[in-house]
């Protein structure tokens, strides 16, 4: 049991070790933090006005309609958070999940 419970802790340790070297947001490569800032905030603009309302306290436009998805919500909040590299590739994604152009950055 002893040998066991080593050879699993040894499969662990590199996993924890690169979980905890790993960034925990900021921009997208290529992108400044107020670039990336700028470009979330496009997207969040774009999916409230064609895919689903957002309240204006998430950066949306405020209008009612149909309710944005969890994923969505989670990207926002990211966005909003600073962790834009995590945010904008799913707002991209559902964008064009729902047939919506994806604004340049």
């Amino acid at each position: 049991m002893a040998k066991l419970t080593h050879v699993v802790g040894l499969m662990v340790v590199p996993l924890a070790l690169s979980a905890c070297t790993q960034t925990a947001g900021g921009p997208p490569p290529g992108m400044t933090a107020a670039q990336g800032a700028a470009y979330c905030a496009k997207l969040t603009t774009v999916y409230s006005e064609y895919v689903a309302g957002i309240s204006s306290s998430m950066g949306g436009v405020g209008r009612g309609g149909a309710q944005a998805d969890i994923d969505a919500r989670v990207a926002i909040a990211q966005c909003q958070d600073g962790n834009t590299a995590a945010g904008i590739p799913v707002l991209q994604q559902k964008l064009r999940e729902n047939k919506v152009d994806v604004p340049a950055p």
